[in-house]
């Protein structure tokens, strides 16, 4: 089925100028929103809209300071969830089926802790991690390296200037042990490397370190009363971020939580099939209800 696509691009009241695209018939309602993670890299949910932008309509955006939306200045969550707001203005929608990937999820939290009457359900893929997750992932993603590649990834990181060159490599070093499949996991990062450019490392930088002053971790009780009736969380299972981290949350949440198998950070590379008939059986049900 050939599906419209729109693109545009819309000012916000700053004056940032934020480019989107929208897959499918955007006159139903209520619309799907993909929020990409990072934070700091430019949207890459196309695969994910395809699956189920027959349902329903859906839209993706690069954040400000990624992409096609440039912004040079500060970068807060207050600012990033005014941005979503300002966009299902934009869009006439008003209320969406939100889905969150990795930051994306944190992003998708606190839009539902500012605007809970504007989310009609939403799914959180791949976190958000919370509590004492850090370690737990070091240890696996060391695991999944050789005593090389580590020390290569360190010497990267290091550098006070890195070449276009380099940036790929180091980009590839770290994104790689996200999959399970860790010989298609270096071809997927390196890919990834190329396309998801440039990275905003300032817009990293900025919101990491709001996250760890404002961690999500105290506002679970809060969120867990505002999520809507229809709220689920999906992982892979062989992320290095360990899953049992996404099984305390949901526990803490009430909310279900999808395993996918032999599947880490980016299930849908992995596991295309599963995750399509879970992403397709959540957009269903919120649409229809």
């Amino acid at each position: 089925m050939d599906l419209a696509e729109e693109q545009g691009v819309v000012s916000m009241t700053d004056e940032a100028r934020l480019r989107w695209t929208a897959l499918g018939d955007r006159s139903r309602q209520p619309a799907v929103v993909l929020l990409s993670g990072g934070p700091g890299l430019p949207d890459y949910l196309v695969d994910v809209a395809a699956m189920v932008a027959d349902l329903a309509p859906v839209y993706r955006y690069d954040q400000r300071g990624t992409g096609q939306s440039p912004w040079r200045g500060p970068h807060t969550f207050a600012r990033h969830v005014d941005d979503l707001a300002e966009l299902l203005d934009e869009w006439g929608v008003p209320e969406a089926v939100v889905i969150g990937h990795s930051y994306g999820t944190d992003l998708a939290s606190r839009f539902c802790l500012t605007h809970p009457d504007r989310v009609a359900a939403m799914l959180l893929m791949c976190g958000p991690f919370v509590g004492d997750w850090r370690g737990g992932d070091r240890a696996e993603r060391g695991r999944r390296m050789s005593a090389a590649q580590q020390e290569r990834l360190r010497e990267l990181e290091e550098l006070p200037h890195r070449s276009e060159k380099q940036e790929v490599e180091l980009l590839t070093l770290a994104w790689f042990t996200d999959h399970s499949d860790l010989g298609r996991g270096w071809h997927w990062a390196a890919q990834g490397a190329r396309r998801r450019r440039p990275v905003n490392w300032a817009m990293n930088a900025e919101l990491g370190k709001e996250r760890r002053a404002d961690p999500l971790d105290g506002h679970l009780s809060e969120l867990s009363a505002c999520l809507p009736v229809r709220a689920e969380l999906l992982g892979g299972i062989d992320d290095p971020r360990p899953v049992s981290a996404l099984e305390s949350l949901a526990l803490r949440l009430g909310r279900p939580l999808t395993r996918i198998e032999a599947a880490g950070h980016e299930p849908w590379l992995e596991q295309p099939d599963a995750v399509r008939v879970h992403l397709r059986r959540f957009v269903r049900g919120a649409v229809d209800t």
